[in-house]
């Protein structure tokens, strides 16, 4: 009953523009980071656009999370909204972390596999920007976004086979030569395949939304 009574209601259509916001941001950020793993003189300063944007995220989530808490009437359940921004937020937060290590480590310069991995990372931040504003009508979009998070997926397991293949021949390069830079590498590749990971998550709630909601 309570369900039914809800569904006529004036909602609060506020949060989809900072769904929107932070979307961008993120795209904006694994553009940064596509750009980091270039490689050259000019990788410090692609690290520290990453971090900008991952400080203009996490101010786009505290609106969020604020809003969640001051607003009577939500598009969909208050838990959905915050685990759905928090799983953004946390795909934001590793590529920072990613940004970090190189800056840690004084990496100039990156494996091919890397790249890729960089490349991908951008097309799934894409992929929920367009996933995003399919939520304000899930049941004529059931089938887009079950397309969406299911390509999210399947990039994440692409990137699981990059990094694979990346610490193979990093092991091969590396194995009768200095282990500090199959060390560094093998850290930049986890926290690249880790950023899959949690775009991956994202995937997991826009579908927990949609079952809920449909």
């Amino acid at each position: 009953m309570l369900r039914w009574f809800r569904a006529f209601l004036p909602k609060e259509e506020r949060f989809f523009d900072l769904f929107a916001r932070h979307a961008r941001t993120s795209v904006q950020c694994a553009l940064a980071l596509q750009d980091m793993l270039k490689g050259g003189e000019e990788t410090p300063v692609f690290c520290q656009r990453v971090n900008q944007f991952e400080n203009d995220a996490d101010s786009v989530t505290r609106e969020v999370l604020t809003a969640v808490r001051r607003t009577f009437i939500t598009p969909f359940d208050r838990g959905d909204i915050k685990n759905l921004i928090t799983s953004m937020d946390d795909a934001v937060d590793q590529m920072q972390a990613t940004a970090k290590a190189v800056m840690l480590f004084e990496v100039r310069e990156f494996e091919p596999p890397m790249r890729e991995m960089g490349t991908l990372i951008v097309e799934c931040a894409n992929l929920v920007g367009r996933a995003l504003p399919l939520l304000q009508s899930i049941g004529h979009n059931v089938s887009m976004l079950t397309q969406i998070t299911e390509e999210l997926t399947k990039l994440e397991g692409r990137v699981d086979d990059l990094q694979d293949i990346g610490l193979k021949e990093l092991f091969l390069k590396h194995r009768d030569a200095n282990t500090m830079d199959y060390i560094v590498g093998a850290e930049i590749y986890d926290h690249l395949e880790k950023v899959a990971d949690r775009f991956d998550d994202v995937a997991n709630e826009i579908n927990s939304i949609v079952i809920e909601q449909v």
